[in-house]
């Protein structure tokens, strides 16, 4: 189930947009990390750096096939052979990823309201392993941002906390990933 057309830009114009070992950094992915989960992963944009940090794998899993061929292609480009690339429909079917199989979820840019995140972040939940991270990087909720959802099913940071608080989620830090994201950084409980 695709929440929405993504309207993803074109690669180009979309790596603009992030700085993603800044951003892993400042949401906790570091070498302490064994397996971490790519929840759309899109054009790898945050798989690939991943994969060069963690100790074990990267799951990049997503609904359409050419962002998976994609990442696959850059994963063999940078020579990664910790990046697994998932097709799947992770919100109807669930990653596929064993109970408590990962120490870090990345949940970027797919929280909508009008799509289903209590139930993709109860997958997160499942997934994490005791004490794991769930990283949330959304658009701002700001008519002047110039890309992303439109602004009726665009998430404020607090929704996106109370969401993840929902599901069992603790201590929410949020950070401003300048100049068009923001970002949340969770616990599961240990």
């Amino acid at each position: 189930m695709k929440l929405k057309e993504s309207g993803m830009p074109e690669e180009n114009m979309w790596k603009e947009f992030f700085k993603p070992d800044k951003i892993l950094k400042k949401l906790g992915l570091n070498t302490d990390i064994e397996n971490a989960a790519d929840l759309g992963c899109g054009y790898g944009t945050f798989s690939i750096p991943a994969a060069k940090i963690v100790r074990g794998k990267v799951f990049a899993i997503d609904i359409e096939s050419e962002m998976v061929k994609e990442t696959e292609r850059k994963a063999r480009e940078n020579k990664l052979g910790n990046v697994k690339t998932i097709l799947r429909d992770f919100v109807l079917k669930g990653s596929g990823l064993k109970d408590e199989s990962v120490n870090y979820v990345m949940v970027f840019n797919i929280l909508y309201t009008n799509g289903r995140p209590e139930k993709l972040l109860r997958e997160a939940y499942r997934i994490l392993k005791p004490g794991g991270k769930l990283g949330i990087i959304h658009w701002n909720y700001d008519l002047t941002t110039p890309r992303g959802p439109p602004m009726e099913i665009r998430p404020k940071p607090k929704q996106c906390i109370d969401w993840g608080k929902s599901v069992g989620f603790i201590n929410p830090r949020k950070y401003d990933l300048k100049p068009y994201h923001y970002g949340i950084l969770m616990e599961k409980t240990k």
